[in-house]
């Protein structure tokens, strides 16, 4: 099992826009499988990995019973929209109402570079929406009204880990050749 920290809200990978993946390589398949198992012994419905820390285009999703990951997603949604309440695994306990597109198709790749589509309506819509938001270096808190948002801000400055230190990364001494992750 390969369980990652996830990153908390006020790190600035967060706000980072993440760079599309441009090698199907070991590196991605075994990204993958840390997004996938740290989103499920969070447990949550999705993870991206800019959340781990990663400034990469991919993102894992678990949503009734459907598992998968999307590489270098784009998203076409539906006109239709609905309010619901929405968490974050980077804003641990807290969840808000936040506005959606009730139906989404995501394009993208597989972690093998094969094309996917997946379509997916209500809480799978939600959940590719609010991951790709990850991949832009959006949170969901963005989508809300300011009123809201302001409330949502109080309630982030009051949770017992808002002010946590930013984990440090140390860099590899080994060269990369941009293909670290």
């Amino acid at each position: 099992m390969a369980v990652k920290p996830i990153r908390l809200f006020g790190d600035p990978v967060l706000r980072t826009p993440a760079e599309p993946v441009k090698d199907f390589d070991k590196e991605l398949r075994q990204l993958v499988k840390d997004l996938t198992d740290t989103m499920i012994d969070a447990p949550g419905a999705g993870l991206a990995a800019p959340q781990l820390g990663v400034g990469l285009r991919v993102f894992a999703y678990y949503v009734d019973d459907r598992l998968g990951h999307v590489v270098n997603p784009t998203l076409d949604l539906s006109d239709e929209q609905e309010t619901d309440d929405e968490g974050c695994l980077s804003l641990p306990g807290l969840a808000f109402p936040t506005p959606r597109s009730v139906g989404v198709v995501a394009k993208g790749f597989n972690m093998h570079g094969e094309p996917i589509t997946l379509e997916g309506t209500h809480l799978l819509a939600r959940c590719v929406q609010h991951e790709t938001d990850h991949l832009d270096g959006i949170i969901f808190i963005d989508r809300m009204d300011p009123e809201q948002r302001k409330a949502a801000m109080k309630a982030i400055r009051e949770a017992e880990w808002f002010g946590d230190p930013v984990p440090v990364v140390k860099e590899s001494p080994h060269r990369t050749l941009g293909k670290a992750i």
